[in-house]
């Protein structure tokens, strides 16, 4: 019966592109489930992590499989909501190369000095974040926050952004050259999420940023 769990386990792996992991205190100590998530991970299948007990934080094995990966926390929200952040995250995991105009070559950009920039924080009213102060927001709130846009490309580029490191991308946007912002963006987009940066994401993300100000 053992080798017959272990075989379907395998078989239901191999037959997969991703894999959801139900993360809780018994997960964490079943041998199933450690020897299943290590197979996946061994195929280099995506693993999207989901949070299903209330305080419970991922330590020992479990926590250096999903490593910085950010998780869909199913106690944070009600049940339908979470189906809808987590549909997306499944959403932008299939979502395919988005072919653009290529874009100049890399080049060094002309940064305003500091002392004639001035960085001010967008205001915005979410119920999924605990402060309007888009500046005072952790990586997940801005990650909940643009899956509620329904951005697909830039929860995943933007991954381990906070509040004011996406204050400052806006500011950069803005007084840069947009050939050049352009090319380093397309350059991190292939080099976090393998795929070509989408304009048209792009310029919806610019847009509701200043729509919060």
């Amino acid at each position: 019966m053992h080798g017959n769990i272990m075989d379907a386990m395998a078989q239901a792996i191999d037959q997969s592109e991703i894999i959801i992991i139900c993360m809780s205190g018994h997960y964490r100590q079943s041998n199933y489930c450690r020897a299943e998530a290590h197979y996946a991970f061994q195929r280099q299948r995506q693993i999207v992590p989901v949070l299903m007990q209330k305080h419970y934080k991922p330590d020992g094995w479990l926590l250096f499989l999903i490593g910085q990966l950010l998780y869909v926390d199913f106690t944070k929200y009600e049940f339908v909501r979470s189906m809808e952040i987590l549909s997306k995250e499944l959403k932008a995991i299939h979502t395919a190369d988005i072919n653009i105009i290529p874009v100049q070559p890399k080049q060094d950009i002309d940064v305003v000095p500091h002392s004639k920039v001035t960085i001010t924080s967008p205001k915005v009213s979410l119920s999924s974040t605990s402060s309007s102060n888009i500046i005072e927001w952790t990586s997940t709130q801005v990650h909940d926050w643009l899956l509620e846009q329904d951005l697909i490309q830039m929860p995943r580029l933007l991954n381990h952004c906070d509040g004011r490191s996406l204050v400052y991308l806006l500011k950069y946007i803005d007084v840069s050259q947009p050939e050049q912002i352009l090319s380093l963006l397309q350059e991190d987009s292939l080099r976090l999420i393998n795929q070509n940066i989408s304009l048209i994401e792009l310029s919806r993300f610019h847009s509701m940023m200043h729509q919060q100000k």
